[in-house]
């Protein structure tokens, strides 16, 4: 009997041929990611316990990604003393303020390999698995024992498998997939357990769109979201890091809690409502309803393709009077390449505010906050209640297309129809 790819990754870290779902394990790390919110608790932890030095520093990546720039003398002070412990612990993969939100650098980077199992203090450290790997998101107490001893134990987990048919219709994209399928399945339908994400239709989505899928699994509970690695992810990681990769995937026979299967042909634009991710309908629903405010960015839609299908809505035409378009690219690299490609300057032109690469608004730390009765659509992650400042205010996620064509319009609209529109 074969294994999913929750079971080949944990199996392989944990030293075993194979596992089961059900069975616990003490699995060895392979990376281990902290950010600006919780690395400066983890490292004084790690001290509070008597460890001076980590097990492997080299499996170690560092990122000040949230509070960028540091919008109080606390979030400042946090900064400093991260940067302290990083030399001290002698941790080489450190990047500071201002270079890109973690689960944009880690693949950029060249930091994430199919079938590594990679923790982080960010629930979003799904993400990886949009390039074959395991990722999963973990506390601080976990991170500190992870740090220490280089492994964790698991509970290995069951697998929902989604084949997903046919092809996205124009206006359409991923994200309205994976919002799609949280609004069908529901918030708690992989609740400690891995979704694989497979079928015909998986082959034609390029990286940026695996990342985001994967990037929101955890919004369906999952511990792991995971697409295989194939010739997509063997493109990505020669041009981000030089060394391509063998394919990595389940086994044929592997035996799953749970197949669906999904027709992606007649998907339109999705939009979560608010304030729960996993209550969404297709965007007609919502059409018409006023925004003060639109958001480009963050780890799931930040991405230099993101911000070019936001520029083919906007290309010659302004926000509407009264909204404010934020873009916060992923990382200095999609800000750069959107200045070389002149996709910042089109963005700019419609009247959008160019944010530092980071976080940003999504996290609701600083920049971008609500006021009470506002409302937001963007291309982040979740809406709860006061996530981007007053509790009285309202988000909405969609596709950067969608959010790009309510900006224009003032209130949410289907991208389509604008495109209808110019013809």
């Amino acid at each position: 009997m074969g294994m999913t790819m929750a079971e080949r990754v944990l199996a392989k870290a944990s030293g075993r041929d194979r596992v089961t779902a059900g069975e616990f394990v003490v699995a060895r790390i392979d990376l281990a990611l902290l950010h600006d919110i919780f690395a400066a608790q983890v490292f004084s932890m790690l001290k509070a316990v008597g460890v001076d030095q980590l097990l492997e520093p080299d499996r170690t990546v560092v990122v000040i990604d949230h509070l960028v720039p540091a919008p109080t003398a606390e979030a400042a002070t946090v900064h400093q003393q991260i940067r302290d412990d990083v030399a001290r612990l002698g941790i080489g993969a450190f990047y500071d303020a201002g270079q890109g939100i973690c689960h944009q650098l880690l693949p950029e980077r060249g930091h994430v390999r199919p079938g590594a199992l990679i923790v982080g203090t960010d629930s979003h450290s799904t993400s990886y698995g949009a390039l074959g790997a395991g990722g999963t998101g973990i506390g601080t107490s976990d991170m500190v024992y992870a740090l220490a001893t280089g492994s964790l134990w698991f509970r290995v987990p069951q697998t929902v498998r989604f084949e997903l048919t046919g092809e996205l219709e124009p206006g359409v994209s991923w994200k309205d997939v994976i919002l799609y399928l949280a609004g069908e399945f529901g918030a708690d339908a992989a609740q400690y357990k891995s979704i694989e994400f497979g079928g015909p239709a998986v082959a034609k989505a390029d990286m940026s769109s695996r990342l985001t899928v994967a990037n929101m699994a955890v919004e369906m509970g999952a511990k792991f979201g995971f697409f295989a690695a194939d010739q997509v992810t063997n493109a990505y990681l020669v041009e981000h890091g030089g060394q391509g990769s063998e394919p990595f995937g389940p086994d044929p026979d592997a035996t799953y809690e749970a197949v669906h299967q999904i027709s992606l042909s007649d998907l339109s634009p999705q939009i979560a409502l608010p304030h729960q991710v996993d209550r969404v309908a297709p965007v007609s629903v919502a059409e018409g309803i006023a925004i003060n405010q639109a958001f480009l960015g963050s780890c799931t839609n930040g991405r230099i393709e993101d911000l070019r299908a936001a520029a083919k809505v906007l290309e010659g035409k302004r926000v509407a009077r009264g909204v404010r378009l934020l873009v916060a690219p992923a990382s200095q690299e999609v800000l750069r390449e959107a200045t070389r490609t002149g996709i910042l300057a089109t963005l700019i032109d419609a009247g959008a505010t160019i944010l530092a690469p980071g976080c940003g608004p999504c996290f609701g730390g600083h920049g971008g906050l609500l006021g009470p009765g506002e409302r937001c659509i963007g291309t982040h992650n979740r809406n709860f209640p006061g996530r981007m400042g007053s509790a009285d205010a309202e988000i909405y996620l969609a596709s950067p297309a969608t959010v790009a064509a309510s900006a224009i319009a003032g209130v949410i609209s289907d991208p389509r129809q604008l495109e209808a529109g110019d013809e």
